[in-house]
């Protein structure tokens, strides 16, 4: 048997200038499949951490699932606010440990702006339980001095060139922040609170989550660049100085979402069932885990496109294998004719020619996984810049390793029929072939 690996191996390399280029297209092939399991598990794993340690997400009824991508990924909207009252009700409930209040509808050139309180830096937390860290200055402070105070998300800080102390100004309303250089130029404009200039007092450190996407301000912030806007218009004539919204009450009286933690996890049914069925208000109480598995459920589908094109492309690398070998058979013949001549059996030919794409379904494997490692390497940086995703080089996952089986499967089955053929030549038919 060892004698038969080695002739396989050395007869492999003997016509490497035609099978180089079908060991690279299984290469390119496995890398695709690898490199995509790790994206998929990573993008995954990233998306379900995206918040963490929160029990429940309360919000004015709707579906869960809009509810976690506007009050979590800013994305979208929903129909209406929630009273603070029944803000203060969850609060004072004995199974209640923290509640943060979440409002969203203002934004600052693409990116959203997240007005909320100085305990969300405390509670808020990604990952496994990973709590928001500052990169640089402090938290805006809670406070009517600290009223125009702000702290940005590391992709604010990046793409904007923003630092502490930098002056910047909010617009009315959502804006996509993938558009976020249109509105460089839009600061006059009719809609941006230019009036009320805030000043950067913090950068947080980068997540990979839509915090580094976020602009937080304080809840009384919202309400004072508010205060002389009627329907999401300003009022004629009624503009209110910055210094002079310190005088007024701004307090808010509703918010988009609050974010609940509990003092045990035991009790988040109950909290839940008593927010569902709350009489003053119509809520919704919404488990992140929950929402976001749903959510994913959906995403899921182009997740499994991209797996099935890179399988389409492994089968095409594995036909071009067995259309290289049967191609090349008919030069071989009389090689084989010799072999059999020599002494060697049908089973001799059939096992030296499997062997043989089992040596390069595995030369290509391999280089694919090597490539595989090298790509993500280099990719990793600017994902986690770009779009805060981090690929983890890790050791392989059970998924990665059930693929490159499954290449190494269909390579050794492509090889059996160029083999088989080999089987059933006759002596007579090498040495004599046909022209």
């Amino acid at each position: 048997m060892n004698s038969l690996w080695r002739m396989a191996r050395s007869s492999a390399w003997n016509r490497r200038s035609t099978l180089v280029w079908v060991v690279v297209s299984l290469a390119l092939a496995t890398a695709l499949l690898w490199t995509l399991e790790r994206l998929r598990h990573d993008i995954r794993q990233s998306f379900s951490q995206s918040v963490s340690g929160v029990d429940l997400i309360v919000g004015a009824r709707s579906s869960p699932v809009q509810l976690m991508l506007f009050s979590v990924f800013h994305i979208g909207s929903v129909p209406q606010n929630m009273r603070m009252d029944s803000v203060r009700m969850l609060a004072d409930h004995r199974s209640v440990s923290w509640v943060v209040p979440l409002s969203l509808g203002d934004s600052h050139r693409g990116f959203p702006v997240l007005g909320t309180t100085a305990a969300y830096f405390q509670h808020f937390a990604y990952g496994d339980k990973q709590p928001l860290a500052l990169q640089q200055g402090a938290v805006f402070a809670d406070t009517l001095n600290g009223l125009y105070e702000v702290v940005i998300g590391a992709e604010v800080a990046r793409k904007m060139g923003y630092g502490l102390g930098q002056s910047i100004t909010l617009g009315h309303g959502m804006h996509d922040h993938d558009h976020a250089h249109e509105h460089e130029g839009a600061q006059s404009q009719a809609d941006e609170h230019a009036d009320k200039p805030f000043k950067v007092v913090g950068i947080l450190a980068p997540t990979g989550t839509p915090v580094d996407r976020t602009v937080h301000v304080s809840l009384q912030a919202l309400e004072a660049l508010h205060l002389d806007w009627v329907a999401g218009t300003p009022l004629p004539g009624g503009q209110i100085p910055a210094d002079q919204a310190r005088k007024f009450n701004l307090e808010p009286e509703e918010v988009t979402a609050a974010l609940v933690g509990l003092k045990s996890r035991a009790a988040v049914f109950n909290v839940q069932r008593i927010v569902n069925f709350y009489e003053d208000e119509a809520l919704i109480g919404v488990m992140p885990g929950v929402a976001l598995g749903e959510l994913w459920s959906v995403l899921g589908l182009g997740e499994n496109a991209l797996l099935a094109v890179s399988a389409l492309v492994a089968l095409v690398s594995v036909v071009s294998l067995m259309a290289v070998v049967l191609a090349g058979l008919n030069e071989r013949r009389r090689e084989l004719a010799v072999l059999r001549a020599v002494g060697a059996g049908p089973r001799h030919v059939l096992g030296l020619l499997t062997l043989e794409g089992v040596w390069v379904t595995c030369a290509g494997v391999l280089l694919g996984v090597l490539l595989s490692y090298v790509g993500m390497a280099l990719a990793t940086p600017w994902l986690q810049q770009s779009l805060g995703i981090r690929l983890q080089l890790a050791m392989p996952l059970p998924t990665q390793l059930a693929l490159a089986g499954a290449v190494l499967l269909a390579g050794l089955l492509a090889s059996l029929g160029p083999a088989w053929r080999a089987y059933r030549l006759s002596l007579a038919d090498g040495l004599s072939p046909r022209v």
